[in-house]
């Protein structure tokens, strides 16, 4: 490593670390204060990285620095703040009009690395690798094993990907071309799909198509998977389906959303509990009639709240970062402290409407 490089990689101070196993931190320039990301690879193709720093694409992070010193490469590039797909995943508040607007995105990003001479093939799309910005945008990030694409290959040199979003090609039945993350976009949009409440058969032959086994009777490019999914995005759901009877019936109160029996069932006599509780309440420090009904409806509301905040109806859980946690135990305390901050803001009104009616 030259000097200046050395003097320019210095002025990065770390915060912490992002990603400890895979040698990603968060650092600051110490004159500028700005956040950046640091990596440290060990497998990368440093031609592909060069190309992204000299052209930067919209969606991709922007690259600052490389330096490449004993095979190891080390990258600074921009800092973006935003929940992974994953996330959005975790969190259960996808709907299918978001789905439509991520992959639209992912899949302008990629029809731009795809425009490149050579080609650059990410060849490792999944929801951990997707940052959704707090604008709504999507950013493609991770270049790690992304390569050009070599008309006329047999095969790719090396096995890589990431299990279930791999395309067979990545194995060694073939070569990685465009069609490769295409297949990766198929598997994506199931995986989104499926988390919601009610997923949509819309997608069906969108992913069927992507996850052919031959790459040529997939998508011929990214451009007309965007194109079929703006067809379907637009078009009218079958009214007669089922799946459109319960999306009509999904601002029902828990246990009725799906519409599932079981689920109603049990639902029914809580609430029944639930009513019969509230307004049947007596106090002997109410002094009016008034006052008395107001402390049974804010009863009410707050048994209502602890079912919303822990059922996360209408994606309520989205405002306690906590909630989102792939970690069960943090996302249970984060549930608790949603439930808590519920039943503490209804409690005080009920004191402040109590007083005023006294």
């Amino acid at each position: 490593m030259d000097f200046k490089n050395q003097l320019f990689l210095s002025c990065y101070h770390n915060i912490t670390a992002l990603n400890e196993e895979h040698h990603v931190y968060l650092v600051r320039h110490k004159e500028t204060d700005k956040l950046y990301v640091r990596k440290f690879l060990t497998r990368y193709n440093l031609s592909v990285f060069q190309a992204l720093k000299d052209h930067p694409i919209t969606g991709v992070p922007r690259i600052i620095e490389l330096q490449e010193t004993n095979n190891i490469l080390t990258v600074v590039e921009e800092y973006i703040s935003g929940d992974t797909l994953q996330d959005k995943i975790d969190s259960g508040c996808l709907s299918e009009t978001a789905i439509y607007h991520y992959i639209s995105e992912l899949c302008t990003i990629l029809q731009k690395l795809h425009s490149l001479n050579p080609p650059v093939i990410h060849r490792d799309i999944k929801p951990s690798n997707i940052v959704i910005t707090a604008y709504d945008h999507v950013v493609l990030l991770d270049f790690n094993i992304a390569k050009y694409y070599t008309e006329g290959q047999i095969s790719d040199t090396a096995l890589l990907g990431t299990q279930g979003y791999a395309a067979p090609e990545q194995y060694g039945f073939g070569s990685s071309s465009p069609q490769t993350d295409i297949y990766a976009i198929g598997i994506l949009l199931g995986t989104l799909n499926t988390s919601l409440s009610v997923p949509s058969h819309k997608f069906d032959s969108v992913i069927d198509t992507c996850t052919q086994l031959d790459p040529a009777r997939r998508f011929s490019s990214v451009t007309q998977l965007q194109k079929k999914l703006s067809r379907l995005s637009i078009s009218e759901p079958d009214e007669n389906s089922s799946a459109y009877t319960k999306k009509r019936f999904s601002i029902l109160p828990p246990g009725f959303r799906t519409l599932t029996p079981w689920h109603m069932l049990i639902a029914i006599p809580v609430y029944l509990m639930v009513f019969w509780l509230s307004l049947t309440l007596t106090s002997k420090t109410v002094s009016s009639f008034s006052a008395l009904i107001a402390e049974r409806i804010f009863t009410l509301l707050i048994f209502l709240s602890v079912i919303a905040g822990s059922c996360n109806y209408m994606c309520i859980q989205k405002f306690i970062p906590l909630c989102s946690s792939s970690n069960r135990l943090a996302k249970l305390i984060g549930i608790l402290l949603l439930d808590f901050a519920l039943v503490f803001i209804l409690l005080l009104l009920m004191v402040m409407v109590s007083n005023l009616l006294a």
